[in-house]
């Protein structure tokens, strides 16, 4: 066995409850006090019990990571992927520990979200994938517990969120477009029910009304943020309307599987379609030819949500929004409109 907080207690000539009160670290403890014990720590290699100090501080500095639809099949887990090494990164930073647990509509009528995060035993949640019509959607903002949403603008006193400026990125993707001449844009956008659906429709009809462009609702195709969908899109937007040059899709997922649609029948990207996506995922940039896309800062997304969570366990902060600045990446996928 290794030394017991009773050793360290004693070589460091305190009592058990001061070196317990520097472990916790409670703010009322000796300086010099407070360095002698984290010597002795230290010198000693002593590990506290981590199950029991959450027992006493009724914190097992646990994050939940709750991940709603998380299957093999989904194609989504690109973006994903970035966004959870943020979180593990920086969580590991901070010395909490950080557990998946994966959720759905059908298992979320069963369970209640605070049955759900109560009886995983967890500080607080960071919440992503969850759609708008989701039960743990609205069961969230009036939960006790602290929790983050990644993608979904709620606040309460308990809720905050973390997400790109959707509507400013879909804007600069189609003001793009509309840059080079192109004037019959579609749109591939993800599911109604996603939050940033909404927000991108809205930064792609914001640009279009401040070019003077009438925005036509025909024009819209929706989808599920997977590579079919872009391929499902770009064949019914050109099938009924073949006017279109150029398209914005709500995802580069989308805009590659709209791009293969293209090469697979014949055509060339950008000279028979202008494309620009949205996510900068890394296969954006390992395209033929590279995709032009708007980047999300996806790993400081993860980071800022953890950042976010702990305040409000830590130090009491009340819900509030995170908006991170999107960019426009410019390649080779768009090109100036021919008559």
């Amino acid at each position: 066995m290794g030394p017991t907080i009773r050793d360290v207690a004693k070589a460091a000539g305190v009592s058990i409850t001061t070196v317990s009160r520097v472990l916790n670290q409670y703010a009322d403890v000796n300086p010099k006090t407070r360095q002698k014990v984290l010597k002795v720590v230290e010198k000693m290699g002593y590990q506290p019990n981590a199950v029991a100090r959450g027992l006493v501080m009724n914190r097992t500095r646990t994050v939940g990571l709750v991940v709603s639809d998380l299957t093999k099949s989904r194609t989504g887990h690109h973006f994903m992927f970035d966004v959870l090494c943020g979180i593990n990164d920086r969580a590991q930073e901070l010395g909490y520990d950080v557990v998946l647990f994966s959720t759905s509509p059908t298992a979320q009528r069963k369970t209640t979200y605070l049955e759900f995060v109560r009886q995983r035993r967890v500080d607080g949640v960071i919440m992503m994938g969850i759609r708008l019509d989701d039960p743990y959607t609205h069961e969230v903002v009036e939960a006790p517990i602290p929790s983050v949403l990644v993608d979904v603008p709620l606040t309460s006193s308990t809720c905050s969120y973390v997400t790109t400026d959707n509507v400013a990125g879909a804007r600069m993707a189609t003001e793009y477009l509309l840059r080079l001449g192109h004037r019959h844009i579609g749109f591939v956008n993800g599911h109604q029910q996603a939050a940033v659906s909404q927000q991108r429709l809205a930064g792609y009809t914001q640009a279009l009304a401040a070019a003077g462009v009438p925005f036509r609702e025909e024009y819209v195709y929706y989808g599920n943020f997977e590579l079919v969908d872009g391929a499902n899109g770009v064949q019914h937007l050109k099938q009924q309307h073949p006017h279109i040059s150029a398209v914005f899709f709500a995802s580069d997922l989308m805009a590659l599987g709209g791009m293969k649609y293209i090469q697979a029948n014949g055509g060339c990207v950008p000279g028979d379609l202008s494309i620009v996506g949205f996510d900068d995922i890394d296969l954006a940039s390992l395209m033929q030819p590279a995709l032009t896309t708007v980047r999300q800062m996806r790993y400081e997304m993860g980071k800022s949500a953890v950042d976010t969570l702990l305040r409000m366990l830590e130090d009491g902060e009340t819900g509030k929004g995170i908006v991170l600045p999107p960019e426009l990446i410019v390649r080779e996928t768009a090109q100036p409109f021919a008559q």
